[in-house]
């Protein structure tokens, strides 16, 4: 009996091995898709966190609108989900060079073209800064391109944008307009701009400084009305920017050859002229002017109208009015003199009658009245 004990033990253990034969594999393989599924949610979850900002940056930075403002996708992507991450992978592009190309549309339309002139025609601020540009050039040889020329020296007023001819008329009856204000502004009075101090923007742009005084704030109020006047038109007048006076005398932007080989204006060029104190002006024209027609001879900017002000100008002429004057005295002085030189030489070359071949025809009949003379 034992035996079929130990027997029926045996084929017990067998029969439960055999019976169990199949739920050993059973549970290692289910193990194993555990084990499996646990690392798949892992990795789902991983993918799932919000993105860091060093990977976004680093995928806009290869993106061609990198410059484009990205503050907003970065809350975005923070926030969004895979699906809505995936979904935007294939919009955000699309979405944002359409904007781009919007936005260089509208830039390219309403890009400034014409813009209000105050000239600068003191010879003491032109030579002053002419001064400053030489010494620049002698440090710098590469920086002649950069400079402005002495004839188109001004300050900007506003700038615009005018598209037809139809517009540019009403430009010039809104300066037109302007002229009555700057009138009733300045009664008559003498506006004297005094100018001192070298400053740049951002290191692209060289300027003279207009100083701070009421004459300068004048300024900016004639400035403020005249773009309240423009508008009031329909005219587009630029940014939205308080208005910051200034000569400018040198720009990296006037050469594409430059601006490869040199990245900024180095202070130090123009250090010895930091605090000059370069001249004044007299306040008494402004013109509308293009960006884009060619110039005048003088360098000045090709002029649509302008307007004059000041009743003292004509009794009491500024510098720059001497010096012209003076010039075209000077001019006449030396074409008189000229002409008196050409008549006094041609009146020695002629005899009483003042004909050349009658002094030829009496030097001959000299000659041989000697040689019957000498023959007798």
């Amino acid at each position: 009996m034992a035996l079929p004990a130990e027997g029926a033990a045996w084929a017990g253990g067998n029969v439960r091995s055999a019976a169990g034969a199949a739920p050993e594999p059973d549970g290692l393989e289910n193990i194993q898709q555990k084990k499996i599924f646990k690392e798949n949610k892992e990795k789902t979850q991983q993918s799932e966190e919000p993105c860091a900002a060093d990977s976004v940056d680093s995928l806009m930075a290869e993106m061609p609108f990198v410059d484009t403002d990205i503050e907003d996708e970065h809350a975005m992507c923070a926030t969004s989900e895979l699906s809505t991450k995936k979904k935007r992978k294939r919009t955000i592009g699309k979405e944002i060079e359409e904007g781009i190309e919007r936005k260089k549309k509208k830039n390219k339309q309403y890009q400034p073209n014409y813009f209000i002139s105050l000239p600068i025609t003191n010879p003491k601020i032109t030579g002053s800064i002419q001064a400053v540009q030489d010494a620049i050039i002698q440090k710098d040889q590469r920086f002649s391109k950069a400079m402005v020329r002495s004839g188109s020296l001004h300050v900007t007023m506003l700038v615009m944008h005018l598209s037809s001819e139809e517009e540019i008329g009403i430009a010039v009856g809104a300066l037109s307009d302007s002229k009555v204000f700057v009138d009733n502004l300045l009664k008559g009075k003498r506006v004297d701009l005094s100018f001192q101090g070298i400053d740049h923007f951002r290191n692209q742009v060289g300027f003279v400084n207009l100083a701070e005084n009421d004459h300068t704030a004048l300024l900016k109020e004639i400035a403020e009305t005249m773009k309240k006047i423009f508008q009031e038109k329909g005219i587009m007048t630029g940014e939205e920017r308080s208005f910051k006076p200034h000569l400018t005398f040198m720009k990296l932007s006037k050469s594409t050859e430059l601006r490869k080989q040199v990245k900024k204006i180095d202070s130090s060029l123009y250090e010895d002229f930091k605090n000059h104190y370069f001249g004044d002006e007299i306040l008494h024209r402004f013109d509308l002017c293009s960006m884009l027609k060619k110039k005048q001879p003088n360098g000045y900017y090709y002029c649509e109208s302008s307007i004059v002000f000041g009743e003292k100008q004509a009794a009491e002429p500024d510098d720059a009015e001497l010096v012209s004057l003076s010039k075209r005295l000077v001019e006449n002085a030396v074409l008189k003199a000229v002409q008196q030189y050409l008549e006094e030489t041609q009146n020695k070359s002629r005899q009483t009658d003042g004909s050349p071949a009658k002094t030829e025809e009496a030097a001959s009949g000299s000659k041989n009245e000697s040689d019957n003379d000498n023959s007798k």
